[in-house]
């Protein structure tokens, strides 16, 4: 139920930027999810791709400095309230709640958003008893 998430430290902004997804593209690496945050020193892309192996080695061997680590991907209600909902179930259980960002695929009457918690198998247990929907990483990568 967990996905594999690469976090790239970009030291050129926008440069570096266009840089990595060339570079995943000429490799035929698709990104499924991403986002950037942005520091006064830095940037930090942190994204989902289809290969996540193979684009961490490629990326390291242009000189990128790339983490690897596991976050959710859960389905949200796409309907008022529904966002709020699963943050419900977050806050109701104790769950620490790093870092969240969306995901550009709808399914259905769902959205997909992705969550980053301190411990990833104890929120799995938690939501899914609350009825909340984990996707697995098999799912996730071949949207």
């Amino acid at each position: 139920m967990k996905v594999e998430q690469l976090a790239v430290f970009l030291e050129d902004g926008a440069e570096r930027l266009a840089e990595v997804t060339a570079v995943l593209a000429e490799n035929g690496i698709s990104i499924r999810a991403l986002s950037l945050a942005d520091t006064a020193a830095f940037a930090i892309l942190r994204m989902i791709v289809n290969d996540t192996e193979k684009s961490k080695k490629i990326l390291q061997e242009r000189g990128f400095t790339v983490g690897k680590n596991e976050v959710l991907v859960i389905e949200v209600p796409d309907k008022p309230g529904g966002l709020a909902s699963v943050l419900d179930s977050v806050k109701t259980n104790g769950l620490n709640l790093e870092y969240m960002y969306a995901f550009v695929h709808k399914t259905g009457d769902s959205g997909l958003i992705i969550f980053r918690f301190t411990e990833p198998d104890h929120a799995i247990k938690v939501l899914e008893k609350d009825g909340v929907r984990v996707l697995s990483g098999e799912e996730v990568y071949a949207i």
